[in-house]
Order: structure tokens, then sequence, then C-alpha cells
């Protein structure tokens, strides 16, 4: 599937996308760059630079942590699928990765690169703004999730 080729309403599967209209949409498909990755393979390390959001097109991910930077320890702190995204903390904060990624079967994603978000942020700031909030939304929900988790542990 070439990125060109998603429809907008795969787009709003994601909840970067929500909100935008048709026209806005069209100006964000070509930047999207579409890749598919194997089983086990890891698209993102902890602790390694990343400048991309990832939106999973097909397939299953594993979000994997190492806590206190142990290598010998390893955590799966989440699975995500169609309709998920991550590497989103990252285009914000610009910092190294906060965890691994790696593939629980074939996937297939497509991603936004800081450039090009910057790019639209240069041509269609309207746009820009609506993505960026987005993306804020996503990371605000996350955590809260993490927040819930984390009270209910502490009991």
């Amino acid at each position: 599937m070439d990125p060109l080729d998603i429809s907008n309403e795969f787009l709003r599967t994601h909840s970067m996308f929500g909100g935008l209209t048709n026209k806005e949409l069209e100006v964000v498909k070509p930047l999207l760059e579409k890749k598919s990755f194997a089983p086990k393979e890891k698209i993102l390390i902890e602790g390694t630079p990343n400048n991309r959001v990832y939106f999973i097109v097909s397939g299953e991910v594993a979000i994997l942590k190492h806590p206190m930077g142990k290598e010998e320890l390893e955590y799966q702190i989440a699975t995500l699928e169609e309709g998920d995204s991550f590497g989103e903390m990252e285009l914000i904060d610009i910092q190294n990765c906060a965890a691994t990624v790696e593939c629980l079967s074939d996937v297939t994603t497509i991603s936004l690169s800081n450039f090009h978000l910057y790019e639209l942020s240069q041509i269609d700031l309207h746009l820009y703004t609506m993505l960026i909030m987005n993306l804020a939304r996503d990371i605000s929900r996350r955590l809260r999730s993490t927040n819930n988790l984390l009270a209910m542990v502490s009991k």
C-alpha cells in the first residue's frame, strides 16, 4: 500500500488525524513514509534517537522497557496493534526513545518525520497546530492511564 493510496477514513482511525478535513489529509499524505518490518525486528530501541511518529497499518508490536537502564531486565509494558501509534514523545520532547518497540508479527507502518511536521508548520499553521494538539492529547491519555496504574500498584 502506497501511503498516497491510504484512505482518509483509515487515517482518521489514528487520533493524530482526528478533526482534519479531507483537504488537510491530502496535504499530509505525501509526507507519510510506509515501511514493513519482520517479527522480532526492533523498530525503535530505548535510549536511541527517533524523529518519527509511527502509525500501525497492520500487525502487532510489543513496547519493552528496561528499568533504570538495566539491559538484563526487560518488561513488556504494552502491546499495540492496527490503529495505534508510537514515537510521539520523541517528537515533542526531542529526547531519545523512552522504550523499545519490537514486532510481534509482520508489521506495516506509516510514519511522519519531525522534519515533515516542521514543514507543515511553515505551510499550514492551522494543520500543524491540529496535529500537535492531537499528539498532546494522545500523550496526556497515556499519562493518565499510567497514573491510574501507578496509583493501583502503590496501594
